[in-house]
């Protein structure tokens, strides 16, 4: 291969990461190194959803990369108006039915390693990926757009690259970093009010997180609803959760979750009697505990029948204090972006923090790849990045946390309007697309007469 155009560093293997690497691997003028921090690449988590919106992003990856990942839900995609999520009213004896959401296109759900096996499979050889690679801190040289950035690992060792992505999290090395950069020379208060983006919040939120055998739900209740209606939530009064199956129907994913909204951006503090969670490589062990069955039922343990049956079938899981991010002043600096939960963190109340990981690295990968970048205009490609996502990714997690306010029972909005009210709220997801905002960095790109600030 001739000389590469740039070389580009992404700390993190997560779904962003590799999503953004498969996108940049179509342009192969190129270089793509992956630094992921554990000794293997793998996801933490269970089930997760894709609304239409990301869905006809990935597509754009291929056909056989879009076949791959049909094959892994069991279902085809669909853009007819589909039965959506069931919600009931649960915190009860006897619930009943509120809602249910309509969309237009199908929500696919995967089994988080699913989906992750399936990026990876698929990254080309030219994809360098190093793993037990921890980023510590970067060096970005400030008087020459040439000159290499320079990454530190936690293990002593360096690397160079001519462009980083953060694509490493909620607990990201590299958004500190960046915020110091950014807080470079502003007056006190500005740069108070930058620094205080630098590390994650507590959103007053905890998730409950397990896999349950859909075998043994089914010989409890071979008719259970979860099984002929799917996506299934159970609302109640500061505490609800959800259950559909994943992995081909062989598991039933279920997430649960408790709002305290007079915590929110305090520090959170671990309940004690429940050991934590450590993943290897993973700095998540201090929001993260494992929960006996009987742990994990608590909060819905006045719950209707029907939820108590798949409560039953909990023989363990695990608690996460589900932390966020403030809405950053820019997610990108000079030759140094974010992308994902390192640049917009959110709660997971419309499942959409995947899936704006898959638009950050979809966008970000047209931006760099095209003809009219070179290494000069790298910082112009990522403020255009900057200019199309941020407000959109900002605007979905405003979105997320009000969803989470009218599923717990916490708004003013009477029960015979939740559903108008949540579906509205959430349409983006199926109604619009990504192409809008595609075709606007282009132009820019094209176009560097035109001021993006």
């Amino acid at each position: 291969m001739s000389t590469p155009k740039f070389r580009i560093a992404i700390c993190g293997g997560g779904v962003g990461g590799l999503t953004l690497a498969l996108a940049l691997s179509q342009y192969p003028d190129i270089v793509v190194d992956v630094y992921e921090a554990a000794q293997s690449f793998y996801e933490i988590g269970a089930g997760f959803g894709i609304w239409p919106r990301a869905f006809k992003v990935l597509r754009k990856l291929g056909h056989d990369f879009e076949q791959q990942l049909v094959q892994r839900c069991g279902y085809n995609f669909t853009e007819e108006y589909v039965p959506g999520i069931q919600h009931r009213k649960s915190d009860q004896p006897v619930g009943f039915h509120l809602f249910d959401m309509v969309t237009k296109g199908n929500q696919l759900r995967f089994h988080r390693a699913d989906f992750h096996g399936v990026l990876l499979s698929n990254l080309p050889p030219s994809c360098k990926t190093h793993n037990a690679k921890r980023l510590k801190s970067y060096i970005q040289p400030d008087r020459s757009r040439k000159s290499p950035i320079t990454l530190i690992f936690r293990d002593g060792s360096t690397a160079t690259c001519d462009i980083l992505i953060g694509a490493d999290g909620v607990k990201s090395a590299v958004r500190p970093c960046m915020m110091r950069e950014l807080a470079e020379g502003m007056d006190p208060d500005s740069k108070q009010s930058v620094l205080s983006c630098s590390n994650p919040i507590w959103s007053g939120v905890t998730a409950y997180r397990t896999l349950i055998s859909a075998e043994k739900l089914r010989a409890r209740c071979p008719d259970h609803r979860v099984f002929s209606g799917g996506f299934t939530q159970y609302l109640g009064k500061d505490a609800f959760f959800l259950g559909y199956p994943i992995s081909l129907g062989k598991y039933i994913n279920i997430a649960g979750f408790t709002l305290q909204s007079d915590l929110v951006n305090t520090a959170y503090e671990a309940d004690a009697r429940i050991p934590r969670r450590s993943f290897e490589g993973k700095a998540d062990s201090d929001w993260v505990g494992e929960l006996t069955a009987e742990q994990f039922v608590k909060p819905f343990k006045n719950f209707e029948k029907d939820a108590q049956v798949l409560l039953e079938c909990v023989e363990k899981g695990t608690l996460w204090a589900v932390h966020t991010v403030k809405t950053l002043p820019s997610t990108n600096f000079g030759r140094v972006a974010l992308l994902g939960d390192a640049a917009h963190a959110m709660l997971p109340f419309q499942g959409a923090g995947a899936s704006q990981s898959i638009e950050d690295a979809y966008l970000l990968a047209t931006v760099l790849g095209h003809k009219a970048t070179t290494l000069d205009t790298v910082p112009r490609a990522l403020a255009i990045y900057d200019k199309l996502r941020r407000p959109f990714s900002s605007d979905v997690a405003l979105r997320s946390r009000l969803n989470g306010q009218l599923f717990a029972f916490q708004t003013d909005v009477p029960l015979h309007e939740l559903g108008n009210t949540v579906t509205k709220n959430w349409e983006w997801a199926w109604l619009t697309e990504l192409d809008g905002a595609l075709e606007e960095a282009v132009r820019l790109v094209e176009n560097s007469s035109i001021n993006i600030s």
